[in-house]
């Protein structure tokens, strides 16, 4: 069951595009990547802050404990190579939303908006700063986002988006068919909304670079360094100790910024690993971008459930993923998931799009696992009698908001009451999922309720009920 609409002849064009599709990461098969790291062979090495994971989270954790700090100690542990995770492997949207999008944030705190929304502001423009001060070249632009309907019942989801924006005035614009089509020429495209304070980036090349200013700081950066767990050095300035599989850390203070990766157990019953897929397209000649338009590069996405984002790269590439979120039961997690057939209907919907550039030819496939909560966005605490704290679960949006989650978890950790640590959305906990195998049923079911409600504009009772409980399931 699917709620898009294939063209004819789509099947055939993404058969040949495909056929000889790499199946690694694009962004980070790139020249230009950093030597590996050394890993972690200390046995109790001593340092002031240990942050786990050298995703976004845990660099921007970095830069930041220095900047406010320099004369901390700050050790960040990697099971993999920085940009290897999540954080490498994504489409490089930056969004300056802190709850996933205007709508989940009214729906779950609309007395706070006000406050989050001039928060999400100030993180985004220190985001940008920071780039600038460090001199990060990652592609980084602010072509804006569009959003688009493909089917008549998805029409009036993006008219209710438009006011909610106006409401609060933003700066978005409401196009129409012929609009959009003159931005974008697709023949699938109904209306869209244009959000111009969406930008896009290398994520490879923004996780490097994050990385260096973080060591040009002083901070010491440890790859293949897997942590096997903590064990509490007792009250008052007791240590933690972090265990990796070689060595160890004595840390007065830890930030865990893991993503989909459980190194906690008291996170896996809210975060649960969902797998995104994705296609490159080699680089479009003069002549295939003037079939298709799209001078302004905006970052494109549908309006619906199962949605797909997709985006012109600086080489003139198409970028296409999304669409499938898919959830290995019982959560696992393993290279071998990241090829697919999620990638053949990923291509046959790219040439539904674009049935213009039948020929072209797709150069990468890969996939990335999303950490995903029930309400959208991440989850934080703490643990270890307040000296380990955790920000976990962006599902899909935290390119820029992890900057504001790593700022949250320094907070929690240095136990600093302040505006950020004092939301309900940092202090109340999204709703559990329920344990396999009910999660694994719970996961299928909801997938076929979106598709249908993608197919049919209507809203079944699992999904009603699901709504009334808090729980959702989006990457």
């Amino acid at each position: 069951m699917s709620g898009f609409p294939t063209a004819p002849g789509a099947e055939a064009s993404a058969q040949r595009a495909l056929a000889d599709a790499e199946p690694r990461v694009f962004w980070t098969s790139q020249p230009g990547r950093p030597p590996i790291r050394e890993p972690l062979t200390e046995i109790d090495r001593v340092c002031d802050l240990a942050i786990v994971g050298a995703g976004f989270t845990g660099l921007w954790a970095a830069i930041q404990a220095k900047e406010d700090n320099p004369s901390l100690d700050v050790v960040v542990l990697d099971m993999a190579r920085v940009g290897d995770g999540a954080s490498g492997r994504n489409g490089g949207f930056v969004s300056p939303s802190l709850t996933h999008g205007l709508a989940q944030g009214m729906a779950m705190w609309p007395d706070e908006m006000g406050l989050i929304e001039e928060m999400a502001a100030a993180n985004f423009a220190g985001w940008q700063a920071t780039l600038e001060r460090y001199g990060i070249d990652a592609d980084f632009h602010l072509p804006g986002e569009l959003t688009l309907s493909l089917t008549e019942h998805q029409d009036e989801s993006v008219r209710d988006a438009y006011r909610m924006h106006c409401d609060k005035g933003d700066a978005v614009e409401l196009l129409s068919r012929e609009e959009a089509y003159a931005r974008v020429h697709s023949p699938m495209y109904r209306c869209g909304i244009l959000d111009r304070s969406v930008g896009l980036v290398d994520p490879a090349r923004l996780s490097y670079g994050l990385a260096a200013a973080a060591e040009s700081l002083g901070v010491t950066i440890h790859e293949y360094s897997r942590v096997t767990g903590f064990d509490d050095g007792g009250g008052g300035a007791g240590a933690v100790v972090v265990r990796t599989q070689q060595g160890s850390l004595l840390a007065q203070r830890v930030v865990v910024g893991t993503g989909a990766w459980p190194v906690l157990t008291r996170t896996r019953p809210f975060v649960i690993p969902v797998y995104d897929h994705v296609l490159m397209t080699e680089p479009l000649t003069p002549a295939q971008l003037g079939q298709i338009g799209w001078e302004g590069r905006e970052g494109l996405a549908d309006a619906g459930n199962q949605f797909h984002y997709y985006r012109r790269t600086l080489d003139d590439r198409i970028l296409f993923g999304g669409y499938d979120a898919n959830y290995h039961f019982p959560g696992r997690i393993d290279p071998t998931l990241e090829q697919s057939e999620s990638h053949d209907l990923l291509a046959r919907h790219f040439f539904s799009i674009f049935p213009q550039l039948d020929g072209l030819r797709f150069t990468h496939r890969w996939a990335g696992v999303i950490d995903t909560t029930s309400r959208f966005t991440p989850m934080f605490g703490t643990a270890l009698r307040g000296k380990l704290a955790y920000a976990v679960g962006y599902t899909g949006l935290g390119v820029g908001s992890t900057r504001w989650g790593a700022r949250v978890a320094l907070d929690l950790v240095q136990g600093n009451d302040t505006e950020r640590s004092s939301l309900a959305m940092v202090r109340r906990k999204p709703k559990p999922f329920p344990p396999e195998p009910v999660r694994g049923i719970g996961v299928r079911i909801t997938r076929a309720s979106l598709a249908r409600e993608d197919e049919t504009g209507r809203r079944n009772l699992w999904l009603r009920a699901l709504d009334r409980v808090g729980i959702g399931f989006d990457s």
